[in-house]
């Protein structure tokens, strides 16, 4: 641009512009000059521009690296959590299973005995025998009790197959409450059914019937009453249906009430049962199934 200016046609007078071939050669190399310092600015942008690519390439890498080792190591700490959950929900299960003899059960039962055992002239003094033998009997049933195995549990593999409508979806049936108020399976009015895959096939002696203890709820009313539990096999006899037990809940008896099956049941095999209730405690709306278990053995291969 320089020398086109320099080099301009004509001047103010209309004469030819005469310019010093050394005047030329300078312009020259000051635009090579310049032309030299803008490559090497260029040069120096690009290389510039190429190491903070790299350099933050390298920061993204390594950001992206420690993202993926951290969330590898929060990964691993949440299935550990989640193990030692399953393991605490199984033990604490276990211990659920266990129906402990209250206190309120054991008054009761001396009050009994009391008044079997009291003088003629009216002292409610209790002979040392009396009291060995209920303690005793107490003891050998609450062994047998407790060594039994609930084929129903949820956590051995049992799982509710059908029911009838519901009045919430329910939260749990076949798992321990541990006498927690509303955690139970409740169905819409006073009459309604539970079917239930057991576990395994066995031979049933015994049906419990679980609701919420009275001493922490104030209404118990959606408590089944008058239930029948019938039992059969999905392989044998066509499924045919045939009744276990046949009861009436007791709100004044232990939260947790265990009823014989019948002697006509004798060594009938199961691997289903299902519980009908045809009326409560007095709820209009829903009935309450807190916790349902089914006692028995497996059968031999003999039998």
């Amino acid at each position: 641009m320089i020398k086109k200016l320099a080099l301009k046609s004509t001047d103010s007078s209309g004469g030819s512009l005469v310019v010093v071939p050394d005047f030329v050669r300078r312009i020259d190399e000051v635009e090579s000059f310049v032309k030299t310092m803008m490559t090497m600015m260029q040069v120096r942008v690009d290389a510039v521009d190429k190491k903070i690519e790299s350099e933050v390439g390298g920061l993204r890498r390594e950001l992206s690296d420690k993202i993926e080792e951290k969330a590898g190591e929060v990964n691993h700490w949440f299935e550990k959590l989640d193990s030692k959950s399953e393991m605490l929900e199984k033990k604490l299960g276990e211990l659920g299973a266990v129906e402990f003899y209250r206190k309120e059960d054991q008054d009761k039962k001396l009050d009994d005995l009391m008044n079997v055992n009291g003088a003629s002239n009216g002292d409610m003094e209790v002979s040392l025998d009396g009291i060995i033998m209920n303690a005793r009997d107490t003891l050998m049933k609450e062994i047998h009790r407790l060594s039994r195995v609930d084929y129903a549990l949820s956590y051995g593999g049992a799982k509710v197959v059908r029911h009838s409508e519901p009045f919430i979806i329910g939260k749990k049936m076949l798992k321990p409450s541990f006498g927690e108020p509303d955690q139970c399976f409740p169905l819409k009015g006073y009459s309604g059914f539970v079917q239930i895959r057991l576990r395994t096939t066995i031979i049933p002696e015994a049906i419990t019937l679980e609701h919420v203890d009275k001493a922490v709820a104030y209404d118990r009313s959606s408590a089944p009453k008058n239930c029948r539990v019938y039992g059969w096999h999905q392989g044998y006899d066509a499924g045919k249906m045939f009744l276990l037990a046949e009861f009436s809940y007791d709100l004044e008896k232990s939260n947790a009430q265990t009823f014989n099956v019948l002697d006509s049941v004798g060594s009938g095999l199961v691997d289903t049962v299902r519980l009908d209730f045809t009326s409560n405690h007095g709820s209009p709306s829903h009935t309450c199934i807190y916790r349902l278990q089914v006692h028995g053995h497996e059968p031999t291969s003999a039998s």
